[in-house]
């Protein structure tokens, strides 16, 4: 009955370690230094308006430049990105909405945040009903910029013009 049980073990240990070398290593859907992302707003343009106005020294846009002067349409991403000193970027994204699916239209980093070094301990849409019918954005960042600190709410404001606002949150 030992030897039963011995052989046994072996051969669950053995298919075991077949199985873990056999299974294919998962491709990452999101990076592990994204923190915090939240979608949320709602933006439209003719086509011919340029991506997110306030574009700082760093922006990409991967929009198809095939489709210009076609009406376009979408919502925006917001997301922080742990950087390896603990404290996080925040990106603003333009979403399309395509034939083929959501597509990044635009990114750029919120230069304001940088300039904190924050700590983000959180994003969050202004509400959790889905999609709005009036052009804009309205989300809240927490974030601290001492790590012993109380979070502080930042709100990041896109109106219906484009234009974006980024200041410490006010009760």
């Amino acid at each position: 009955m030992a030897m039963r049980r011995i052989l046994m073990t072996c051969l669950l240990l053995a298919g075991w370690s077949i199985a873990a070398e056999a299974a294919p290593a998962q491709d990452a859907l999101l990076p592990a230094s994204v923190i915090f992302a939240t979608s949320t707003g709602y933006w439209e343009d003719d086509g011919n308006a340029p991506d997110v106005e306030r574009a700082p020294t760093g922006a990409d846009s991967v929009a198809n430049p095939e489709e210009e002067g076609t009406q376009r349409h979408g919502y925006y991403k917001l997301f922080a990105v742990r950087q390896p000193d603990r404290t996080s970027k925040v990106y603003l994204q333009q979403i399309a909405q395509t034939e083929a699916g959501p597509a990044i239209a635009s990114t750029i980093e919120l230069q304001e945040f940088s300039d904190l070094k924050p700590y983000v301990t959180d994003i969050r849409p202004e509400n959790s009903n889905g999609i709005i019918k009036q052009p804009g954005l309205f989300a809240t960042v927490y974030l601290k910029t001492d790590p012993a600190a109380e979070p502080d709410g930042w709100t990041v404001l896109i109106d219906e013009f484009g234009d974006i606002t980024v200041e410490k949150a006010t009760n």
